[in-house]
């Protein structure tokens, strides 16, 4: 692979491995503990994510349990699930905090596929801009004397098979969260 093609294709992997986590936040049919994993909660004054104070798993499909590290910080934790956006209701047992998650309704199923659409369209939005950065690149490189007329038509040619790869893989993976979402 060219040298000048390296850098765009690292960095759309990246947008790839953004997006895949950016879908793991999105609730479907099942529970997930990346649902809750990014919450942030009032730890002795400093924000900090849940997944950095409690164990987070899903003991079946429809619950999580959350264990904190620091049992003192249990009523913290909990006030954080509670004002979340995912309308959740956290319910304490002893040192474990239980979220059982409820039914989806087909208008909040709607949401979140506009929501994974969106976030979707975000990533290849930021692999044009890739593309389109690595092009000036190339330009410039010409200018320069560092690449020929051919050379930079062919640096092009490669960019635009690669930009199109990976916003198919990004439509592909929008596709299949578009289906979990809807599975009831």
């Amino acid at each position: 692979m060219d040298k000048s093609l390296t850098e765009p294709k690292a960095l759309m992997g990246k947008s790839l491995d953004s997006l895949k986590e950016a879908f793991l936040s999105i609730r479907t049919g099942r529970s997930n503990p990346a649902l809750v994993e990014g919450i942030v909660v009032n730890y002795y004054g400093a924000p900090t994510p849940l997944k950095n104070l409690a164990s987070i798993t899903a003991p079946d499909a429809r619950s999580l349990a959350i264990s904190p590290f620091d049992v003192s910080q249990a009523s913290a934790v909990e006030k954080a699930l509670r004002d979340s956006d995912l309308g959740i209701n956290p319910s304490r047992d002893g040192n474990v905090i239980r979220v059982v998650l409820p039914a989806l309704t087909e208008e909040r199923r709607k949401e979140y596929v506009k929501m994974a659409k969106k976030k979707a369209e975000d990533a290849k939005i930021a692999v044009r801009n890739i593309r389109r950065k690595a092009r000036e690149e190339a330009e410039a490189e010409t200018k320069n004397g560092e690449l020929t007329e051919d050379e930079e038509e062919q640096v092009f040619s490669d960019l635009d098979k690669l930009t199109k790869k990976f916003t198919d893989e990004i439509d592909s993976m929008a596709e299949v969260k578009e289906k979990e979402i809807l599975t009831v």
